[in-house]
């Protein structure tokens, strides 16, 4: 199997550096060309035909996002965006990036390389893997569904998602109305970002949208995504309302917070009065939690093939049986008022 050819678009000269040597010493990677800048990097992607690039937002005579706004309709090509902590890796993610990771705030050389072997290097492989076909299709506009027939029950809409997810969450969530019942949402994400993604959905959605703390109250036409980190997001019940707990926990699955620790939470908490749904993503987490889910009586959807950036997590979720319907990204909102219309 030949070596991912991948171009680094960076401006700092060590760092672009510690870049190459530490990705080089991976024998499934092949650093084809570096860039300083957009330019560069064009003529690079020209010359190299790269599978994969690694891009910095802040470049000189072009910002990053600038640059993938003018390349993904001309050259598409998987990107993972190297980014400090700052909501303009939405924008990247937006206009064509398949992920990101957050760069560290550490000067030690020994952190950065541990960084690119442990971080950076995954998110490069998994990249290599995307359907970079899927990941700019839009939604499109559904007819606004009601819920008549579910006013007075306690419903849970769970959702789970990885590579391609932040993009694939805000298709879905943008369609639902305030009259949703309470939705609980894991993306794996780094720490810092998923409190800025959440504003972000809470500006475009009718819903309202926060990142969880532990109390919070799971209510309709509310949605709470986990915190990044170190903690598992739980669903509970509290004198008789849904409420989520966020506890810090060993990784499961390679993440935290695990989509199937939310998902079997769901399960035990919810039962039968709870739609799961998993989107695309590296992996598999996620897919035992919707088993237990669905036989714990819930409904369950899972993105299908044709429509995931990495169709990992769904069709894991869909070898075990836990996928019911199994729908492209653009039909999961009208399934998921279907489905609770008959609740």
């Amino acid at each position: 199997m030949r070596p991912i050819k991948v171009l680094i678009v960076e401006d700092s000269i060590v760092f672009r550096e510690l870049l190459v040597q530490n990705l080089s010493r991976d024998p499934a990677i092949q650093v084809v060309a570096t860039a300083k800048d957009p330019f560069e990097a064009r003529d690079a992607i020209l010359a190299h035909k790269p599978d994969v690039m690694t891009l910095d937002v802040e470049l000189p005579r072009m910002s990053g996002i600038e640059f993938l706004r003018k390349l993904m309709p001309q050259y598409p090509l998987p990107v993972v965006v190297i980014s400090s902590l700052s909501d303009k890796v939405f924008d990247a993610l937006k206009a064509g990036a398949v992920d990101f990771v957050a760069k560290p705030a550490v000067s030690s050389r020994a952190q950065l390389e541990d960084f690119i072997r442990n971080e950076l290097l995954v998110k490069i492989k998994i990249a290599s893997t995307a359907k970079i076909s899927n990941i700019k299709k839009t939604v499109m506009k559904q007819e606004e569904q009601s819920l008549s027939s579910v006013k007075g029950k306690d419903l849970i809409v769970a959702i789970g998602a990885s590579t391609g997810g932040t993009e694939a969450i805000f298709d879905v969530v943008k369609e639902y109305g305030t009259d949703i019942p309470g939705i609980v949402i894991v993306q794996h994400m780094p720490p810092g970002f998923t409190e800025m993604y959440a504003k972000r959905l809470n500006d475009q959605c009718r819903v309202q949208v926060k990142e969880a703390r532990t109390g919070d109250r799971v209510l309709p036409g509310h949605v709470v995504i986990a915190p990044g980190g170190d903690q598992h997001m739980h669903l509970v019940k509290v004198n008789g309302m849904y409420q989520v707990e966020c506890r810090k926990g060993p990784k499961v699955n390679g993440h935290c917070p695990s989509v199937d620790v939310l998902f079997e939470s769901v399960a035990k908490v919810a039962g039968r009065d709870a739609v799961g749904i998993i989107l695309t993503g590296m992996g598999g987490d996620g897919a035992k939690g919707l088993l237990a889910m669905r036989k714990a009586g819930a409904r369950t959807i899972g993105q299908d093939e044709s429509t995931c950036v990495v169709y990992g997590m769904p069709k894991v979720a869909y070898d075990l049986g836990a996928v019911e319907y199994q729908e492209k990204l653009s039909d999961i909102p009208k399934r998921t008022y279907a489905l609770l219309n008959k609740m």
